[in-house]
């Protein structure tokens, strides 16, 4: 065979297997649907709906403020991500302080990225994203693994695949639903860390817990000193001997020194001194005592 018949042979060959074209014009595919281009388009505002799958529930106004700014100065870096709803109109997968601080800034347009989702893989995006963030506090991440329990029943071991994250992390996350309200907004306000509400859960009852919270909270407690309370209410007898035990190590002078403050005060105190640094605790029950606390180290009480 010559070479010329190779090639022809070969050619014929590569138009089997190809698409047959048509001489004329109008034979061109025709261009893909906006939302299949995965190209950033211009989409106006008002036509994107926000997210109903957002966990977050707190966004910090002056940080949005700044975003605003910058995006007044230099547009939206990051396209934002949506879906395609009917009537030309479409919602937020991600994106959703993009979304805020480009109305903030008067923008009527911004970059968005379309993409065909279902329900569960809007939520699970939502989430990924919002997990990855550094300020999404403690309620917002647990709520957003109960929303994936209950809403796609999902397992622990699932949700520990979709997210990224330790079987273990997600199961510890869950369990901050069982505190009571007011200790999951001490939580979520960032008054009591994660590790604080943990350590509060070994308590079980929502009275002892709600109790505990506010004490804690009101000493400033780190969550090593939550852990030796926490340890010392659920173990009475061990924690009044490690009490004895620490009594006697105690120097004889800073003793006499609390028990000098006790008198002054008409108050509980407690010195923790090593080797001549340390602080003074302070324990009082209520306004009333607080009120007298003030008076007696020369302060104005606190108005009722």
């Amino acid at each position: 065979m010559t070479t010329q018949a190779k090639r022809n042979a070969l050619g014929k060959g590569l138009e089997a297997l190809l698409p047959q074209r048509t001489a004329t014009v109008s034979a061109a595919p025709p261009a893909p649907a906006p939302e299949q281009s995965g190209r950033p388009l211009e989409i106006t505002l008002d036509k994107i709906e926000r997210n109903p799958y957002q966990t977050r529930s707190r966004f910090d106004e002056a940080k949005l403020d700044e975003l605003a700014q910058s995006i007044a100065a230099s547009g939206v870096v990051q396209p934002v991500v949506v879906r395609p709803l009917k009537d030309g109109r479409y919602q937020l997968i991600t994106g959703e302080r993009r979304l805020l601080a480009s109305k903030k800034a008067g923008k009527a347009t911004i970059p968005a990225v379309v993409r065909q989702a279902s329900d569960e893989q809007t939520m699970e995006m939502t989430i990924v994203e919002n997990l990855q963030r550094a300020d999404l506090n403690p309620m917002e991440q647990a709520r957003a693994y109960q929303r994936l329990s209950h809403d796609f029943s999902m397992t622990h071991d699932q949700m520990a695949t979709r997210t990224g994250k330790d079987r273990a992390t997600v199961s510890n996350f869950l369990r901050l639903l069982r505190l009571p309200e007011s200790t999951q907004k001490a939580v979520e306000s960032g008054e009591l860390s994660f590790g604080h509400a943990r350590t509060l859960l070994a308590l079980e009852s929502p009275d002892r817990i709600e109790a505990a919270a506010k004490k804690v909270a009101a000493l400033s407690m780190s969550v090593r000193q939550t852990e030796t309370y926490i340890s010392g209410l659920l173990n009475p007898e061990r924690a009044q001997q490690s009490e004895l035990k620490q009594e006697k190590l105690q120097d004889p002078n800073v003793k006499e020194a609390e028990s000098l403050l006790r008198r002054k005060l008409g108050l509980k105190v407690h010195i923790e001194d090593r080797k001549g640094k340390g602080r003074v605790i302070i324990e009082y029950s209520g306004l009333e005592d607080f009120d007298a606390l003030l008076t007696t180290l020369g302060g104005q009480p606190v108005a009722g």
